[in-house]
Parts: C-alpha cells; sequence; structure tokens
C-alpha cells in the first residue's frame, strides 16, 4: 500500500510552478477546469465575503481581443491567444475591506489566483498570471458592470515546452529575524 504525504505533494506543486507563455491548442477537459476553479472558490477572504468572479474566455476571436488589451511588450499576449481558454479575474471592491488604506479586495483577489494557478499545475496545465494590460477594453468586451474591477487574467493551457527555472532570491535577503536586516538562521 503506498501512503500519500500530500506535504510532498504541496511542496511539489509550489516549488515547481512555472509561468508558461507558450500553449497548445488542445483543449482542456471541463471537469479538469471545474477542479481548478473549485480550488480557486477556496480561497479565504475578507470577512468571507468572496468579492471575486471569475469569466472563462474560450471563443478564440474574444482571446484575440482579451490580448489586443495588453501592450504589445507584454510577452503574455501570444499565451492569451495560444491557450484554449483564458480566465478573467474580477473583483468588487465595495464587497471587501479597507484597512489603514489598503484595499482587500487586491488581497483577496491575489490569494484566489493564487489557489487557481496551484491548482492548474498539479493537473498538469500552465498559467501565467497577467496584470499589465488596459482595463476598460476588457470591461466593455467582457460586458462586466462597475464596481467590478478587472484584476489579472492568466491563459490556462498544456504547456507547448517546459518553461525555464527562474532565478529566485536567497532567503537571506528576504527573511529577517526580529528586525529589518537582521538575518534568521536556519
Amino acid at each position: 500500500m503506498v501512503i500519500i504525504s500530500w506535504e510532498k505533494v504541496i511542496e511539489e506543486v509550489v516549488n515547481t510552478r512555472k509561468s508558461v507563455r507558450k500553449y497548445l491548442n488542445d483543449p482542456v477537459d471541463n471537469q479538469v477546469v471545474k477542479k481548478v476553479m473549485e480550488s480557486a472558490r477556496q480561497a479565504p477572504s475578507w470577512k468571507n465575503l468572496q468579492c471575486w468572479r471569475y469569466i472563462l474566455v474560450e471563443k478564440e476571436e474574444n482571446r484575440e481581443k482579451l490580448a489586443e488589451s495588453l501592450p504589445s511588450a507584454n510577452p503574455a499576449r501570444g499565451g492569451i491567444v495560444q491557450a484554449p481558454l483564458t480566465v478573467v479575474l474580477c473583483a468588487n471592491p465595495e464587497e471587501s475591506g479597507v484597512s489603514q488604506g489598503k484595499e482587500y479586495y487586491l488581497v483577496d483577489a491575489g490569494i484566489t489566483m493564487d489557489h487557481l494557478v496551484l491548482a492548474a499545475a498539479a493537473q498538469g496545465l500552465g498559467t501565467c498570471w497577467v496584470a499589465w494590460f488596459k482595463e476598460d477594453p476588457i470591461k466593455e468586451l467582457l460586458n462586466i458592470p462597475d464596481p467590478y474591477r478587472v484584476v489579472a487574467m492568466t491563459p490556462l493551457g498544456y504547456p507547448a515546452k517546459e518553461p525555464k527555472d527562474q532565478p529566485r532570491k536567497e532567503l537571506s535577503e528576504i527573511v529577517f529575524a526580529e528586525e529589518w536586516g537582521k538575518t534568521k538562521e536556519f
């Protein structure tokens, strides 16, 4: 009998997930997409208000228009068109809180999108978190009402190739003990 160590599975998904910018045009099974979206739905949020909404965009002409909302220098443009599905994340600032000048709808959206990209990776799918775009054309294309904001989007599909590892800062550069700059020994 094989015992699965969920700790190892989660660690593997977190440590191997990469941003994918080139996709196969192979469709993603609807039940797989549902699993990914169920994981995104489980994210915590400010007072459990769940201010986010997702729009799944499959039509090629709509994915092309989404790609046009990205600056030409944004390397994610091709992935938006290539992948068989683009997921657009919206959030309502009025369904979340503001504390000390921090708008928590952005935090709530970030957590749910992180759940989505990790769940997608666990299913063998690629994603690429995209937040550099013109919002108004997206809202018009997808009939997104005010006060919802388009926070991010991601292509969702099977990677055409394995993305390269990107360098990560050492823990000593980002983790401090008791005060800023004091190295934490592990």
